[in-house]
């Protein structure tokens, strides 16, 4: 199991679900296939930022920092999907095409998300090419730009 791969189920598990201990998370993270020690999990819930906060009625949840970088809202995210008109893999990168004079916008987006897939971005006038990490692969780099702009793929598919 890659870190990246863990690091994004985790994040996905903690957003859609309560979990108050780090037993639940693991019990969840193994019924996605995900087998990794409670010494791992606490790292990677401290890299990505994750904290214990109480909840109305004395308990306790993990929950991912709000503002982990600047990120606009989620309109300002919806608005970023119609100046994407494509995506293209390139061998160990990922080429962004968009509306001319938009790829900067969706590039500083992309850098100022922190995500820790994406080494960083090369902005054009309408191309962006997204840089992984090393031992990132590309079909990661999708799911993670899928989390930052959800229904991305759905919108490439209808262009």
């Amino acid at each position: 199991m890659q870190k990246a791969d863990r690091l994004l189920a985790i994040e996905k598990i903690l957003a859609a679900e309560a979990i108050s201990s780090h037993g639940d998370l693991l019990r969840k993270l193994r019924a996605e296939g995900i087998i990794c020690t409670q010494a791992t999990l606490s790292r990677n819930l401290r890299q990505l930022g994750a904290v214990r906060k109480p909840v109305p009625g004395g308990e306790y949840r993990y929950v991912l920092p709000e503002n982990r970088s600047v990120r606009p809202s989620v309109s300002g995210r919806v608005q970023l999907l119609p100046v994407i008109t494509g995506m293209t893999d390139t061998g160990g990168m990922l080429l962004i095409k968009t509306l001319p004079g938009n790829a900067s916008n969706v590039a500083i987006f992309i850098d100022n998300s922190a995500r820790q897939e994406i080494a960083g971005t090369i902005a054009g006038d309408d191309t962006i090419l997204v840089i992984a990490r090393a031992g990132v692969s590309v079909e990661q780099v999708h799911d993670c730009l899928e989390m930052l702009l959800p229904g991305l793929h759905e919108w490439l598919k209808e262009k």
